[in-house]
């Protein structure tokens, strides 16, 4: 069983950053890819980047390339999401979520944590 808690979430003006926490709780961290996914009221969740096993491939959503990084620590069985120079579309409700041995679709990814809220202001 996995169980994903996302922390880091908040109120930030456009142009500030955040970094987003997920702490798995999981045996052999490392066999997962992990992926973060954000919905935005109204509309359907999307992808918003991913990491291998190791965090030696990622891969980000063309709206966020440049401005947010995915990274890990497979010690701390934990995936970051350093969000910069936020703009207000990116306000969303951001979801990690976990895929065991990789992910090449969202259908892949199995494990799901509860979301924290990231609200950016004009």
């Amino acid at each position: 069983q996995v169980q994903l808690a996302e922390s880091g979430g908040g109120l930030v003006q456009a142009g500030g950053s955040l970094r987003l926490s997920c702490a798995a709780s999981v045996r052999a961290f490392s066999k997962y890819a992990m992926g973060w996914f954000r919905q935005a009221p109204g509309k359907e969740r999307e992808f918003v980047a991913g990491i291998n096993w190791s965090g030696g491939s990622t891969h980000y959503a063309d709206s966020v390339k440049g401005r947010f990084t995915i990274s890990r620590d497979n010690a701390k069985n934990t995936v970051y999401l350093q969000v910069s120079s936020l703009k207000p579309e990116d306000t969303a409700v951001y979801y990690c979520a976990a895929a065991l041995f990789g992910a090449a679709q969202t259908r892949d990814y199995a494990y799901w944590g509860q979301g924290t809220q990231v609200t950016v202001s004009s």
